[in-house]
């Protein structure tokens, strides 16, 4: 029987974020993209969420390598966390590999991997499996797609990408690359859905230059501009219209700092001579003089603009008259936090910019047209929408179906779920372990959907502790019960129930005493039974509630 070609997704689907696929074909796997997301509102306490790597540590040895398709974090940000566990050779193009070689630094991880290079155009052969990196535009530089050749055929796999035809730097994607793949027949078309639901065609990086130069014209004031501090382009564009008006361009924030060494270092930004100074050096300049470039574009909570926006900023304050442009659209789930921040500055009379002003944002990926465009180009056999919510999902199917997709060479797929792919065949049979992980701190995965459950509660409801000391002789009650509670209610106005919940537990042991009961467990229970029953009649709220026996 022939070897199937089997595509497994840790990441990607049905979710923004931690994008991850793994392609399998006899003893060989490789590992397209390594990417972490970021917690929703009710995931308290965590900093970042990750695939979970059960299948590829139980393979761990017929992983060839990891291919990277660009440096974002929802693409490269868990690769730390599998290294741990997995030690394979990462193949990415130079900036990808130097954002990897940064955060490989700070995991102390560096001197163990091997960290490849290559350029689009290049091929890798690794097993089975042959990996070609083809030229894509996208909002980070040197981002790449992937055709992935097998035994059975071809499979394309687009990574995040748009058709910019008039890009900053490193020319536009490589349609032609992309036509003879097609002319040649590919297997499978895996692409980014995360556009599918705009119309049209996503607006060039270098539309955004002409409202930088209308802002930067004739300003007297500071100017201040946040963006992705993985935007390199967009970062281009300032300091080169900062240059253009003799402004001195500062840099504040520790991911942007990064980004821009690499860049600089790569030769993906060019700085004018003399135009960066230090940010302790600005104050020294006169208001006109002065470009400030800074993270925080999302609202984030110890970002370099909330910072300055709260006044906790060491180096720069925001003032009167400064003029703060904001240069990125908002994450979903983020516009509270950036609302906030924006309000901070109208409370101290600064001039906000956005994108309702003008142009100051383009996209990153592809809209409908152009993902029409890539279709009719690699005329796939078979179509797997991939990075997106359901919704995404499905209006890429029916996207593709407009172009002339047979829907019943469509897969949509979910995480954990194996694709089998042969010459002529596709579906979906059977699952692998897959889901979230939670980092926080320094644990990994130790934070499961119980213990969130309960700073859930917590956060909610807040907490009672009943505290009594009982006689390990005859179990009678020695002190108490004391009741403490936290993120309930406030105790000094509250001191009438707080005396009720008193009596409650006290009852509760009296009621235990008269049926002989003498298993500190059971006592327990029925402590906070009566205590729970009690505070719900009382005022409709269910906090936790945490009897505590001491023995004496």
């Amino acid at each position: 029987m022939a070897e199937k070609l089997k595509i497994i997704s840790l990441g990607g689907l049905n979710e923004i974020g931690k994008n991850l696929t793994v392609y399998e074909y006899g003893g060989d796997i490789i590992v397209v993209d390594v990417g972490m997301g970021f917690p929703d509102d009710d995931m308290y306490g965590i900093d970042v969420v990750i695939p979970d790597f059960t299948y590829l540590i139980k393979n761990k040895d017929k992983i060839r390598g990891i291919f990277l398709t660009h440096g974002h974090e929802d693409h490269i940000g868990s690769i730390p966390y599998l290294l741990r566990s997995v030690n394979v050779p990462i193949y990415a193009t130079r900036m990808t590999a130097g954002l990897v070689k940064l955060k490989l630094e700070e995991h102390r991880l560096l001197d163990k991997t091997k960290l490849i290079t290559c350029e689009a155009g290049e091929v890798v052969k690794l097993g089975k499996f042959s990996v070609e990196f083809i030229h894509v535009n996208h909002s980070i530089a040197d981002a790449v797609a992937f055709a992935i050749k097998t035994p059975i055929g071809t499979v394309v796999h687009t990574g995040d990408f748009k058709i910019d035809p008039t890009p900053i730097q490193g020319g536009m994607t490589d349609l032609a690359r992309l036509g003879e793949l097609g002319k040649k027949g590919v297997l499978a078309l895996l692409a980014d859905s995360t556009n599918v639901e705009r119309p049209g065609f996503t607006k060039s990086e270098r539309s955004v230059g002409a409202s930088f130069d209308a802002l930067f014209r004739g300003c007297d004031n500071r100017i201040i501009v946040t963006t992705f501090a993985s935007n390199v382009d967009r970062i281009q564009q300032v300091i080169s219209v900062a240059a253009k008006y003799g402004r001195k361009v500062a840099v504040t924030g520790r991911s942007m700092e990064n980004a821009m060494k690499v860049s600089v270092e790569l030769g993906y930004m060019k700085i004018p001579d003399g135009v960066l100074v230090d940010v302790n050096h600005i104050k020294s300049l006169p208001d006109n003089k002065v470009c400030i470039i800074t993270t925080g574009s999302q609202g984030e909570t110890m970002s370099a603009l909330t910072r300055m926006a709260f006044n906790t900023h060491k180096q720069v304050e925001i003032r009167a008259g400064d003029r703060v442009i904001l240069s990125a659209s908002a994450i979903p789930g983020n516009e509270h936090a950036i609302g906030n921040v924006i309000n901070e500055l109208f409370r101290k009379d600064a001039e906000v910019i956005n994108e309702r002003s003008g142009p100051l944002h383009v996209s990153g990926h592809a809209c409908q047209e152009e993902l029409k465009i890539i279709h009719a180009l690699v005329r796939p056999k078979f179509f797997i929408p991939v990075h997106g919510e359901q919704r995404m999902l499905k209006t890429h199917a029916k996207l593709a179906q407009e172009v002339g997709m047979d829907p019943r060479r469509i897969l949509i797929s979910d995480i954990g779920k194996v694709i089998e792919l042969t010459q002529n065949s596709a579906k979906i049979n059977g699952t692998v372990p897959a889901g979230k992980v939670f980092v926080d701190g320094y644990g990994v995965g130790d934070v499961g959907s119980v213990v969130l459950r309960d700073r859930k509660h917590l956060a909610e409801d807040g907490m009672i502790v009943a505290v009594v000391s009982m006689s390990s002789e005859d179990g009678s009650v020695v002190s108490g019960p004391d009741i403490i509670t936290r993120g309930f209610v406030y105790v000094k106005e509250s001191e009438g129930l707080m005396e009720e919940l008193r009596r409650v537990a006290v009852n509760a042991l009296e009621s235990c005493q008269q049926e002989h009961c003498t298993d500190w467990a059971a006592i327990k229970a029925e402590m906070k039974n009566d205590l729970s029953n009690f505070l719900y009649k009382k005022t409709k709220r269910n906090p936790m509630i945490l009897p505590v026996i001491m023995e004496v």
